[in-house]
């Protein structure tokens, strides 16, 4: 009796771990949804154009009129160490604070535990010297993208914010800074394409599972925009395009985005 009671507990424990490896809580093989949702602020407050008030640390009291960032080429680290590269015509988007319905970005990828995730601000290189019918969306320059494109050498404009303050030294107090350069195409320039990548361990890995909605909540801090690695002086500085000091504001761009909380529902 003792002997056949072994057996049966053999043959249970073989039939439930079976079972557990036939039946995992994530499957590669399976693509779901990844929300990711960059949420502009200034500081400790949230981003309001045209009538919040913000100081830098240079002291500059100043307001956003217009924000728009491009982020792309995404990448997301699993917690088993798989590597999964958004394909790239899935992968560009257009932060714009004036319209909400930008501020989420979604992602197509295999089910799984997700501990980091890298992007680009900007546009790279590959894309931006393709032909006008691989640049179409928000990479329309005639349209979605007419703001933020100069030319084929120079490309587009990766970060676009303007405003207004009294210390600019521009007649209308205005300032303008667009920020962009891949490298150029038919002649060398400088690049200012920049790879975040953001931990997501310590405030919730993304739990990316078929009938679930995960969702990574990012904040974009524009203070961080003037007091990053360098201190960026309004004054100075009101207006920069696409010049050599660009490339020392391009410089902040990584200490602008932080990972907030992550949503498993």
């Amino acid at each position: 009796m003792r002997h056949f009671i072994a057996i049966i507990s053999i043959v249970l424990f073989f039939f439930t771990s079976c079972k557990k490896d036939s039946d995992p809580l994530y499957n590669p093989a399976v693509k779901a949804d990844l929300s990711v949702e960059f949420d502009n602020i200034a500081g400790s407050s949230d981003l309001a154009l045209n009538t919040g008030s913000y100081t830098n640390s240079s002291g500059e009291v100043f307001t956003v009129t217009k924000l728009k960032y491009y982020v792309s080429n995404f990448v997301l680290t699993n917690t088993n160490g798989t590597v999964y590269t958004v394909p790239q015509d899935s992968s560009y988007f257009l932060i714009d604070e004036s319209n909400e319905a930008t501020h989420e970005v979604e992602l197509h990828l295999p089910e799984g535990e997700y501990k980091t995730l890298q992007f680009i601000v900007g546009v790279d290189s590959l894309r931006s010297t393709k032909s006008s019918s691989e640049r179409t969306g928000v990479l329309d320059p005639a349209t979605t993208a007419a703001d933020m494109y100069w030319n084929e050498n120079e490309g587009y404009v990766f970060f676009n914010v303007e405003g207004t303050s009294s210390s600019s030294t521009t007649a209308d107090k205005s300032f303008q800074y667009h920020i962009g350069g891949y490298g150029g195409s038919t002649s060398a320039t400088f690049n200012n394409l920049k790879t975040v990548t953001l931990d997501l361990t310590q405030r919730g890995v993304a739990q990316v599972k078929s009938g679930r909605h995960s969702d990574v909540h990012l904040m974009t801090d524009v203070l961080k925009f003037f007091d990053g690695n360098t201190q960026i002086n309004i004054a100075t500085h009101p207006v920069v395009m696409f010049d050599d000091f660009s490339v020392t504001i391009a410089d902040n761009f990584n200490g602008m985005f932080r990972h907030d909380h992550t949503h498993n529902d």
